[in-house]
């Protein structure tokens, strides 16, 4: 009985560590395949989220959407900077929604020209 435990957890384990290996490889071809875009990249998508949530928690306490200058001033986004690597982030709001865009300015062919996230929290890449 022992065994069978034992032989169930390495191939838990096994599983686990090619689950994480294909989700590397993932992020790993959305970039240039560089360390330093796949870093900017996933930055990115962190900031989008870091922003979207913030838009969210602020709505949730005062009704409506804001500029990201206004989160920034209001304390409900601590990131101070407006852009990561070759991305610079833009805000597109209206009354029932938003929109974050991050525009890439580099000049690697194989990165994403942009990526955006709205109220769904769906990270929407072009």
């Amino acid at each position: 009985m022992r065994a069978f435990g034992f032989i169930s957890l390495l191939a838990v384990l096994a599983a686990g560590s090619w689950y994480y290996m294909r989700q590397t490889q993932t992020v790993m071809s959305r970039g240039s395949g560089t360390p330093t875009a796949t870093v900017d990249l996933i930055g990115v998508r962190n900031d989008l989220l870091a922003i979207a949530q913030a838009e969210r928690s602020h709505a949730a306490m005062n009704g409506s959407y804001v500029s990201l200058e206004q989160l920034r001033s209001d304390g409900d986004l601590a990131m101070q900077r407006t852009n990561r690597g070759p991305y610079s982030y833009s805000a597109e709001i209206s009354d029932g929604s938003f929109r974050i865009i991050a525009s890439y300015g580099g000049s690697d062919p194989a990165m994403p020209h942009s990526l955006s996230i709205d109220q769904t929290m769906e990270i929407a890449q072009q």
